[in-house]
């Protein structure tokens, strides 16, 4: 390997480096490996029990009538993710679509949002009304409402029971981090909070955003009392493949309002043209499992290559992972804008492109983003970004492959490297 990662300008100290991480973390690798092959074996047994064939694969137009292959991988979904019914579409045109979607599905004027793990992600900040837009949930006479999570990082019991009113219509869960230093929730924790918060209203609608977080473990928060977990198929689910799409997985009745949402009511599930992706979207999930793994060891190599370099990173390499996303504490601007260089450096797309920070719509601060991908913003894919402001914290994710992820890392420890920021020992 070495004459290949020269030829990326990767100098050979930390490509020796890369190679002694590596032997550190050898048994918690296999470790998510197994988890990757138990999810990739449950997909498989539910395609064989929808018995799929390559009748599914025909694409609709128009109205989208008799789709059957859009009808089959619902069910395929709704089976994964041991849920009653599921919507899977090219529709749902990312995951704060299809989470505003869901909300507006489920939520009616003078009902309450309550989150019970602190504000959620920035970008529904202006579909909930915390920042003022017009069509957001406020606009419509819905409130909104949070309790942040405890500092060290578990649920503040006593404030969500006084939270929790007669207007609590639905309760969102954010299962990743999003851009907070905190840790990410397992399945467990999640149902351990639905429990408590079934007890004090039953009827509340859970809702948990379920972005980043598929297949890193062997269960899914739809098997452990959510309602409704929604997430993206340019993120884990569609495995690298899917164009563009999301998926709402969970009770039958509550899917059914979701739908009605997404298209009109009378017509729900039964319309929504597929426009020839049905073969992405079947692919993408079967190889999800076996996509997700790689990118999960990516993050333990990354948490472990920057922990002996001497940064703060979340989770560490050792701890349990719930999600995909890594955070590295980068401390200062700069250190930020190498990192993301490397990053998009060792991409296979636009890696010619120099990532700087700047504005983006959908949040309160500047923001850098690395990201050379087949798909636009499909963060399943190796990508890193992060908020330019203190402490300097950044989100690395994906890798569809183990082999880049590695690069990525190394070429973002020789951008730093280059201008005397670390020491390789």
């Amino acid at each position: 390997m070495k004459n290949m990662y020269e030829m990326y300008g990767i100098d050979a100290k930390i490509e020796e480096f890369g190679k002694s991480v590596l032997q550190s973390i050898e048994g918690r690798l296999k470790n998510i490996d197994d988890i990757g092959e138990y999810n990739h074996l449950k997909v498989i047994a539910a395609m064989q029990k929808h018995r799929l064939s390559d009748s599914h694969f025909f694409a609709t137009t128009g109205y989208g009538y008799n789709d059957l292959g859009r009808d089959t991988i619902e069910a395929v979904y709704a089976e994964v993710f041991g849920a009653e019914d599921a919507l899977v579409r090219p529709q749902l045109m990312s995951g704060t679509h299809a989470l505003t979607v869901a909300l507006f599905g489920l939520l009616r004027p003078g009902d309450e949002l309550f989150s019970p793990v602190g504000k959620p992600y920035d970008t529904l900040d202006e579909v909930i009304g915390i920042r003022d837009a017009a069509g957001s949930l406020k606009d419509f006479g819905v409130s909104f409402n949070y309790v942040d999570m405890l500092p060290d990082g578990s649920f503040d019991y006593d404030n969500i029971a006084k939270a929790i009113n007669s207007k609590t219509k639905v309760i969102t869960i954010q299962r990743s981090k999003g851009y907070e230093a905190r840790k990410s929730l397992s399945v467990a924790e999640i149902g351990e909070l639905v429990a408590f918060v079934k007890k004090i209203k039953p009827d509340v609608i859970v809702m948990v955003d379920n972005c980043y977080g598929e297949f890193v473990e062997k269960t899914e928060p739809t098997q452990v009392g959510a309602d409704l977990c929604v997430g993206s198929l340019i993120k884990n689910p569609g495995g690298g493949l899917v164009p563009t799409g999301g998926y709402i997985v969970g009770k039958k009745e509550y899917v059914e309002m979701c739908a009605n949402r997404l298209t009109a009511p009378g017509l729900g599930k039964e319309i929504g043209a597929t426009l020839g992706i049905n073969q992405m979207l079947f692919q993408g999930l079967f190889l999800s499992p076996i996509v997700v793994a790689n990118a999960v060891k990516g993050a333990v190599y990354v948490s472990a290559c920057y922990e002996r370099l001497g940064f703060d990173t979340l989770p560490g390499s050792c701890e349990e992972r719930h999600d995909i996303i890594q955070l590295v504490k980068l401390n200062n601007t700069r250190n930020l804008e190498l990192f993301c260089q490397g990053i998009q450096a060792a991409a296979p797309v636009d890696s010619f492109v120099v990532p700087e920070i700047s504005p983006m719509p959908g949040y309160d601060s500047d923001i850098i983003m690395a990201a050379g991908t087949f798909v636009q913003g499909s963060s399943i894919e190796l990508s890193a970004d992060g908020p330019a402001r203190e402490p300097y914290y950044v989100f690395y994710q994906g890798g569809l492959t183990f082999g880049h992820a590695k690069l990525g890392a190394l070429m973002s420890i020789q951008k730093l490297y280059e201008e005397g920021r670390v020491r390789v020992m």
